[in-house]
């Protein structure tokens, strides 16, 4: 951008506006830290929900209307050397076929359903898996993403990780991911080792603006 016309443009710049976000965290598992959910139920402490966002100054409407051509340009320069389609995303599109088949799984089919009786029986609704209770929409998070930690969202969240220790849920989650992810990889090792070189490939072109940077 500096060499283009920008000389002040900040490493981590703001929008000229702000932009609508829709913001959703958690574990692969839900909500797992008790003291948490006691006080902020599906949600987090407010004064946590900027930690994430730019802290440079905001773009003028010129760096702005620039900003997308030079960052594609930025994009190219760093994945030179890696076929894209091939082997930088192989990883992620495995991860989702491995998800499917965690959630098909017998063993942690009987987790949830023990997880979810805990619940009931706790008085709270009986949610098919940990990742229902943390979306459900009474929770009504904002733009940010957070709730709004009502009394019944915070017992609902304390219940949910109760029986998660209880029952060992997310235990037995891991468990079961980890075998499904090890059984992948050895299926696919060749694809595996090509997106691994593509990540270094990219770990280097990075390494290497950062050194020009100095």
């Amino acid at each position: 951008m500096a060499e283009r016309g920008h000389p002040d443009f900040p490493l981590d710049p703001r929008d000229p506006t702000d932009p609508l976000q829709l913001v959703a965290v958690g574990t692969d598992y839900g909500v797992l830290d008790l003291r948490a959910v006691r006080r902020w139920g599906y949600g987090w402490d407010p004064a946590e929900s900027g930690t994430l966002e730019p802290k440079g100054r905001r773009m003028t409407d010129a760096e702005y209307a620039d900003h997308p051509a030079y960052s594609a340009e930025a994009e190219r320069r760093l994945m030179r050397g890696i076929d894209v389609k091939r082997d930088w995303l192989y990883a992620n599109t495995r991860a989702v076929e491995i998800d499917k088949a965690v959630k098909r799984d017998p063993r942690l089919r009987a987790a949830w359903e023990k997880w979810s009786g805990c619940v009931a029986e706790k008085g709270f609704k009986r949610y098919p898996d940990p990742v229902a209770a943390y979306t459900d929409s009474a929770w009504q998070r904002g733009d940010d993403g957070n709730t709004r930690h009502t009394p019944r969202e915070r017992a609902t969240a304390t219940a949910d990780v109760l029986c998660k220790l209880r029952h060992r849920t997310a235990e037995i989650w891991h468990a079961v991911r980890a075998q499904k992810q090890d059984a992948d990889i050895a299926q696919h090792r060749d694809r595996y080792a090509d997106g691994l070189e593509a990540l270094r490939t990219y770990r280097a072109a990075v390494a290497e603006v950062l050194d020009d940077l100095g």
